[in-house]
């Protein structure tokens, strides 16, 4: 019987393990519907992950994209301007001519201004206007302008946006994505919480998606429109006066010098006379006295 003892301990020992582990399998089973109330928050974690892996899929894409840049197979995105300043015999034509020149190459004008100039007693017309036309017939408008006079100022600048482009729509494109999957997590909610939390981030996504849209469509339309400034002004006309302005200047600068030197005789002189009149009327006075 003594030996007994140990076995009889061996095996009640193993009962209460194995009663220990039964019950840490019952507590793990009743915390399950706990973890099932969290489903929400697991939710907004795999979006939050799979956002973080979009995020990285366009990085990716964005880096391939500058390696390539050194190819043919990325299209460049270039935001063009020219300014052209033109000598024109008449400046009001000149700019209805621009004008019609842009709508012929399904172009238009976005602000357009003529007024008159003086410079001294000569007048002439100056003006401006400002077109915007397809970029790929750039450089057909701008030949077509210049031959409407003559050129006497020119410039053309480029702006690189092709980065900021391709930016632009790899978040949009994320942020759309996103804006789907909360959607769909919008459909599973089934507290009053879940689906104001869910809403509000809706708002914040559509208001990113808004936001870049808006400044996707003005990237698209600097790039696919060029932006063309002329400025036209006519000649000056030379007026001849034959001589005689030039003696009218000179007679009323020598009349002014004139003057000019009369005063400062009459300064000079003043002292003079009135100190000759005091001596010359002290000298008649005495003669007169002695003769009395």
């Amino acid at each position: 019987m003594k030996r007994t003892y140990p076995l009889l301990f061996i095996f009640l020992l193993t009962c209460v393990i194995a009663a220990g582990c039964l019950s840490t399998d019952s507590n793990t089973q009743s915390y399950a519907p706990q973890e099932e109330s969290f489903s929400f928050g697991s939710k907004m974690a795999e979006m939050a992950a799979d956002e973080a892996w979009d995020v990285s899929d366009d990085m990716l894409f964005d880096v391939a994209d500058s390696g390539e840049a050194t190819g043919s197979s990325i299209t460049r995105k270039v935001i063009t301007t020219s300014d052209v300043s033109l000598e024109v015999k008449n400046a009001s034509e000149a700019v209805d001519s621009i004008g019609a020149i842009a709508s012929e190459y399904d172009g238009y004008v976005s602000s357009s201004s003529v007024y008159d100039t003086y410079y001294g007693d000569s007048e002439s017309m100056s003006g401006y206007i400002s077109i915007r036309v397809p970029a790929v017939e750039h450089d057909a408008v701008l030949d077509r302008v210049e031959a409407l006079g003559k050129v006497t100022s020119k410039s053309t600048s480029g702006v690189d946006v092709t980065e900021e482009y391709i930016d632009v729509e790899a978040r949009l494109s994320n942020l759309e994505k996103q804006e789907l999957r909360l959607q769909e997590i919008l459909d599973m909610a089934t507290t009053v919480e879940d689906v104001l939390e869910v809403e509000k981030e809706l708002g914040r996504v559509r208001g990113e998606i808004e936001s870049l849209t808006g400044r996707l469509n003005y990237l698209k339309d600097r790039v696919e429109f060029s932006t063309i400034t002329v400025s036209v002004t006519e000649p000056r006309n030379i007026t001849h006066s034959w001589g005689l302005r030039d003696a009218l200047s000179d007679s009323v600068r020598g009349f002014i010098a004139s003057v000019n030197g009369i005063i400062v005789f009459i300064g000079i002189a003043l002292p003079i006379v009135i100190f000759l009149t005091i001596v010359g009327s002290v000298v008649i006075f005495a003669k007169r006295r002695v003769w009395r």
